[in-house]
């Protein structure tokens, strides 16, 4: 193994891991367990928010799976048409999962500050969905790449949430779950996003691994 394919192996894992995460909540009782334990009862039985709820962790869970295969050159080169459909199946992930957890953040835990945080992400992430499949419908291969870059990114701010809050209850705010929500609401996606431009900004001068001819998804 390479070593610069090293960083692929918890990038990967961490990915799965929180990709099949929400089966927790169909092959188990979680009242009073997870997220259910930090809402009100009344929430959590208006079957509104119940429903859009599972919508957003099920495909939420299915654009963790999948999103992360899209970045491999070498899977990519070999398999295009895998690419292009499990492509297809990411964006249309996003677009289901932002639409609700934009409508769920409204009752994110702490108020304002945890709900501002919740609804930005929310937006970037369908905003960012939607740049990347305008994009290669015009076979901009380049921005189409840095738009995904951007929208896993954003994607990615599921596992960041749950590596920074036990961390920010353990050493910042110790035992405080709504302070440690205050922050992470914004942490779990801001540095992320931070980071996607500072990956693109390394490769904008790589060349693009395959043929435009070829680039059409949809």
């Amino acid at each position: 193994m390479k070593l610069k394919n090293l960083p692929w192996i918890p990038f990967a894992l961490f990915a799965i891991a929180i990709g099949l995460y929400p089966l927790v909540y169909y092959l188990f009782d979680m009242h009073n367990k997870g997220l259910f334990s930090t809402k009100p009862a009344e929430l959590i039985n208006n079957p509104v928010w119940h429903t859009v709820f599972y919508i957003h962790i099920t495909f939420g869970g299915i654009a963790m799976l999948t999103g992360w295969t899209q970045f491999s050159n070498k899977l990519r080169g070999r398999y295009l048409s895998a690419h292009r459909l499990v492509g297809k199946i990411y964006v249309v992930s996003v677009l289901f999962s932002s639409c609700a957890g934009l409508y769920i953040a409204f009752f994110a835990s702490g108020g304002m500050i945890s709900s501002t945080g919740f609804e930005a992400l929310a937006l970037l992430w369908l905003i960012t969905d939607i740049m990347a499949y305008t994009s290669i419908r015009r076979l901009d291969i380049v921005s189409h790449r840095q738009w995904m870059i951007r929208n896993y990114a954003l994607t990615f701010a599921a596992v960041t949430l749950r590596i920074y809050l036990p961390l920010l209850q353990i050493f910042v705010f110790p035992g405080q779950f709504i302070p440690s929500y205050h922050l992470v609401a914004w942490l779990c996606w801001v540095p992320n996003l931070i980071a996607a431009e500072i990956i693109i900004n390394k490769t904008k001068k790589k060349p693009v691994a395959f043929a435009v001819e070829k680039a059409r998804m949809f």
